[in-house]
């Protein structure tokens, strides 16, 4: 098991009130091993499984079970341990405490600080196969998900009931492990400025209508968070979405049309090193905006249209031989013919396809089916969710 990543790191591990909390003696001490600095928070029913005094001695740092110390009143600052960690692991996270995070309820140490963490935070559910199954915890999971917290999945085999399914508490091992990988990632792009454009256009009809698309951005913003994750600072130029971003390296300027769009897009990208092209910017726009709502008159309505100015297009000239842009082409027919040809013409260094034919691809979904197109080669890649999609173009970034 590689631990490389974890030396000199600064970890906060959260322990819950399940019977797996024992593991976390042996997460703490491989963390501690590794290199790490671990301080403990616990809540208080965790402390029916295992103490403060054992987790101490593990990591050669005191353990924090409440807001103050009851011996003479000092507080324990939830907003200091946020700012002193690169990342917090929840290791057991039960069902209480997956409800509690999902939906703030901030009655513990645990969750107050959870709620002020700046970095990553893991979690690794221990419980029954009944309650992690459960609608309820699933959907407290997936509101943590898309609030950025990263699930170290729960294994099969005999839990504590007797029963034999999923809800057991990944091993340590595991756990340690996945960490390590994530901080792998941390630093790969650090010092670089990332321009992102994600989502739709919206191009006005009149103050109540407009063209649109279906995106919804999803792509984009998973692409903001996994250049950010490693090192970059990122500069997401986004259409009209209803996603927020969860890394404090990342500024989002909103835009609503195709000119907004380009307007920011050209007057950025000088300053940027790399440049990610996944909004689903409008081709056309209406020639005439009409300043009031346009009445139904008769049965037909002629609406004529013109072309937007070219964001790619207008990156690709103004690209400098240091500077690296990467496309996206949504294609319905003729895909890989179409998307060479937008390489060529947009001077693109890669370009990612995605075809509507594809089941489970394109817009308003969670999954995206890619081929990375290069002037050297075609890389196809399976369905996956667009933030596994967001590693694998980001991985091919790195290597440019």
């Amino acid at each position: 098991m590689a631990t490389d990543n974890l030396q000199g790191k600064r970890i906060i591990l959260g322990i819950t009130g399940s019977i797996a909390a024992y593991k976390s003696c042996l997460i703490a001490r491989l963390l501690v091993k590794a290199g790490a600095e671990v301080k403990v928070i616990m809540t208080p029913a965790s402390r029916e499984f295992i103490t403060p005094l054992t987790l101490s001695t593990l990591t050669n740092n005191p353990v924090t079970c409440d807001f103050f110390d009851h011996r003479d009143g000092s507080w324990h600052s939830h907003v200091a341990f946020g700012l002193w960690a690169d990342a917090m692991l929840i290791a057991p996270c039960t069902a209480s405490t997956l409800s509690k995070m999902a939906n703030s309820i901030a009655d513990n140490m645990l969750i107050t600080t959870y709620l002020s963490m700046r970095k990553k935070v893991f979690i690794a559910p221990a419980m029954d196969m009944d309650m992690y199954s459960h609608a309820a915890t699933q959907r407290n999971i997936a509101t943590l998900i898309d609030d950025g917290v990263s699930m170290i999945c729960p294994e099969e085999g005999q839990l504590a009931s007797g029963l034999i399914g999923k809800g057991r508490m990944a091993e340590p091992e595991t756990i340690v492990s996945f960490l390590n990988d994530y901080l792998a990632r941390t630093g790969e792009l650090s010092g670089k400025n990332i321009l992102i454009t994600a989502g739709p256009t919206y191009e006005q009809i009149d103050p109540v209508r407009f063209i649109g698309n279906f995106s919804s951005g999803k792509m984009g913003y998973a692409l903001a968070e996994e250049c950010a994750l490693r090192g970059a600072k990122v500069t997401l130029v986004s259409g009209p979405v209803s996603i927020t971003t969860h890394n404090n390296n990342i500024r989002v300027i909103p835009v609503m049309s195709a000119k907004e769009m380009y307007d920011q897009c050209v007057d950025l990208f000088g300053g940027m090193d790399i440049g990610i092209l996944a909004a689903a910017v409008a081709d056309f726009t209406p020639l005439q905006k009409s300043a009031q709502k346009i009445k139904r008159k008769g049965m037909d309505y002629e609406l004529k249209l013109t072309s937007t100015r070219d964001i790619a297009a207008a990156l690709g000239r103004a690209k400098k031989p240091e500077q690296k842009l990467i496309g996206f082409a949504l294609e319905t027919e003729n895909e890989m013919t179409n998307a060479q040809q937008k390489l060529q013409d947009k001077n693109f260094d890669f370009i990612v396809l995605n075809s509507l034919q594809d089941k489970g691809a394109g817009f308003s979904v969670d999954t995206n089916k890619i081929t990375i197109i290069s002037k050297a080669s075609n890389e196809k890649f399976p369905l996956k969710s667009k933030k596994a999609v967001a590693k694998d173009i980001v991985d091919r970034i790195s290597m440019l």
